[in-house]
């Protein structure tokens, strides 16, 4: 399903939008949002809060990931990229950055670093997962590319609650990394090459 239509995190111009760093501290999500209450910008979190509010009654948002450390990005490379080195036999670094990308962001431009991305969910009133067609995480090659946001193969229940998803964290502000429809971001780079900002709001915190 990779196309040169789609956009990844290992393009050149994403690395080459310029970031003004607000300043913006890192807040803790509250629980209803997220359990466990991990931290994001304090712009992304009222982004999420406004999501949440156009949501049906009945239905919401669970929030997994939100900044991750320099440290724990890189692993999270290290080892995919070792998974596909072992599926994909002699290929070389560039195309491996390519495609290590589809999953998870080079670290200069990564948007969790930035604490400018979230991984989510939709959840029912009691709490319980909705169907949106994979596990979240679940790699191109664990879910048969079924991760993909626009992805075929996925039953009606699910496509409804991407769109759904879609409708209320695009209306907020956020934007969607294509190949992940768990994750969605604000502020960062990709964010800006997205909407057309002149510049990212939010760099790497180290």
């Amino acid at each position: 399903m990779l196309t040169d239509t789609v956009l990844l995190l290992s393009d050149p111009c994403v690395a080459a939008v310029p970031v003004l760093d607000s300043g913006e501290p890192l807040v803790r999500l509250p629980r209803y949002l997220s359990p466990g209450r991990v931290p994001v910008r304090r712009g992304l979190a009222d982004r999420l809060a406004r999501a949440a509010d156009r949501l049906p009654a009945g239905i919401g948002l669970r929030v997994v990931e939100g900044h991750r450390s320099a440290a724990d990005q890189e692993a999270i490379v290290a080892s995919y990229s070792a998974e596909l080195r072992t599926l994909h036999p002699g290929i070389d670094d560039a195309s491996l950055r390519v495609l290590t990308s589809r999953f998870v962001s080079p670290l200069e431009v990564a948007p969790h670093v930035a604490g400018a991305a979230v991984d989510l969910t939709l959840v029912d009133a009691c709490g319980e997962d909705l169907d949106l067609g994979t596990p979240i995480d679940a790699t191109p090659e664990q879910s048969d590319g079924r991760c993909w946001t626009a992805a075929d193969g996925i039953g009606a229940d699910a496509r409804a609650h991407r769109d759904l998803m879609a409708h209320a964290l695009g209306g907020a502000g956020l934007v969607n990394y294509p190949t992940e429809w768990w994750h969605w971001s604000y502020g960062d780079r990709y964010w800006a090459l997205s909407t057309g900002a002149d510049h990212a709001l939010y760099g790497p915190l180290r």
